[in-house]
């Protein structure tokens, strides 16, 4: 289904992630973090973003831990930074499908 994020047409599914990881840009990632309630993003989410996207394109299976030992971020400021379900809402925000280990 499609959706207008930040002016721009973009594919979503049922959850709202996108399915077409190409179609992700700053401007989207931002107008996201506002309605997930998370924005206006700092530098350290940016970091947590850019992240998120670089182990998706290796096909790294994302996990709460995984980011906690990455060295981006402890997992207490991850939660800080994206609260009530940090991966889940930090994959969204970053433009790439709901992880699986994500309820």
């Amino acid at each position: 289904m499609e959706k207008i994020i930040a002016g721009v047409t973009v594919d979503v599914n049922a959850e709202g992630y996108l399915t077409q990881i190409s179609q992700w840009n700053e401007n989207i990632a931002s107008a996201i973090a506002v309605e997930e309630e998370v924005g206006p993003l700092g530098p350290k989410h940016w970091e947590v973003l850019k992240y998120l996207r670089d182990q998706q394109s290796r096909g790294t299976a994302l996990s709460i831990r995984g980011i906690g030992k990455s060295g981006v971020v402890d997992i207490k400021t991850f939660y800080e930074l994206f609260p009530n379900g940090p991966l889940k809402k930090a994959s969204k925000i970053a433009g790439i499908p709901k992880p699986a280990s994500c309820i």
